[in-house]
């Protein structure tokens, strides 16, 4: 027996003579204060990263559609699958780059993307956005090549200073060309004048491209796009020739701000030159002046003797003001049900606008719009 008496049991449940398990030694109260501090860290930074955890479990930020719209990118030479993904995000594409590269790397689709220009629709889903960039109808280019985008509405001296900014076309070459209508394939009826003839769009230009076959290439553009639309047939149906059509497809990319108006603006006018009545338009008075940066004009602009003004001659002016998209196109040869004979946008941010019957009504409007005027920024009227 110990001298302690702490090591056997004289006795009790385990039997006389057995010994009793020892009792393992106590670990300092600072040790057990440290794991338990551990241990509560642990949950609560979990209990934090929990709602990071489960966005990782479900997947990053994905559009779901098969998207809308249209945009140029450009996949440059030897671009990673991480650089493809950001260059489709940054052009909305796709919602979030990580969609499209966790996609990306499990996907054999993926080593059939080439480098080059593709016109994609905007905000799709990562899986429509891969067969979208594998489908080798939507690379509209090569590597190498410079991109033109004419907006519509472009008049020829901003398309003019687009195509010089973008490509090695000099100012120069580009103002021959224009002058040049056989070369460029310019219509009989355009008269010489290529305003509104280079169809808005995207265009491919290589390095040795010459600005007789851009700009022929744009001529081209508009002839197919108006053939397709039958615009001769359906013009004369309106008592028009397919040059006013696009003349007042021109006036509408100005004077309406929503695609639900172009139509609507094309029955005031049509409603107006039946009447004898004249059109009294803004943007053929900005665009005979060369004024730009508002929607307004001055009196003496108004009381010039241009063609162009349609605050003094009837009609519509002598061709197009502006080179005019499909929509605008399509509005001209299809215009709304009404009996409207004046519009004006009554706020030129959202470009809400309304339509009249009659001139008091219509003097209402206007009242609002100098309402909106004297309360908005003067960069804005």
């Amino acid at each position: 027996m110990s001298d302690s008496g702490l090591d056997l049991m004289t006795g009790g449940p385990s039997g006389p003579g057995r010994r009793r398990a020892a009792k393992p030694a106590r670990k300092p109260w600072g040790r057990r204060i440290v794991a338990l501090v551990v241990v509560l860290a642990v949950v609560f930074g979990g209990y934090l990263a929990f709602g990071k955890i489960s966005g990782f479990l479900s997947g990053p930020d994905d559009y779901t559609s098969a998207g809308t719209g249209s945009v140029v990118v450009e996949i440059p030479t030897g671009s990673s699958g991480q650089q493809i993904a950001d260059i489709l995000a940054k052009n909305d594409v796709v919602k979030s780059a990580e969609a499209f590269y966790q996609l990306a790397i499990n996907d054999s689709r993926f080593q059939g993307i080439q480098a080059g220009f593709y016109k994609l629709p905007k905000q799709m889903s990562a899986e429509y956005a891969m067969r979208a960039m594998v489908d080798k109808d939507n690379i509209v280019g090569a590597p190498g090549e410079s991109r033109v985008t004419i907006p519509e509405g472009s008049r020829l001296k901003s398309i003019s200073k687009i195509i010089v900014a973008k490509t090695k076309i000099s100012a120069a070459d580009v103002k021959a060309a224009l002058a040049d209508a056989d070369a460029i394939g310019l219509p009989a009826v355009a008269k010489g004048n290529a305003e509104g003839y280079l169809y808005p769009a995207t265009y491919a230009v290589g390095s040795k491209t010459t600005a007789v076959e851009l700009i022929k290439e744009m001529v081209a553009k508009t002839v197919s796009v108006t053939k397709d639309l039958d615009i001769g047939t359906r013009a004369e149906a309106l008592g028009l020739n397919a040059e006013q059509v696009l003349t007042v497809a021109s006036i509408l990319e100005f004077e309406a701000k929503k695609d639900e108006d172009y139509a609507k603006v094309a029955r005031v006018l049509y409603n107006r030159i039946d009447r004898g009545m004249q059109l009294q338009l803004d943007s053929t008075v900005s665009f005979a002046s060369g004024r730009e940066g508002d929607v307004f004009t001055t009196p003496e602009e108004r009381n010039s003797d241009s063609p162009y003004n349609t605050y003094k001659v009837a009609g519509l002016p002598p061709g197009p003001i502006g080179s005019p998209g499909q929509k605008t196109i399509e509005a001209a040869l299809n215009p709304a049900e009404g009996d409207w004979l004046y519009f004006v946008a009554v706020n030129l941010e959202t470009g809400e606008t309304v339509f009249s019957n009659t001139l008091a009504e219509h003097n209402q409007a206007v009242k609002k719009l100098q309402a909106y005027c004297a309360a908005a920024d003067d960069k804005i009227c």
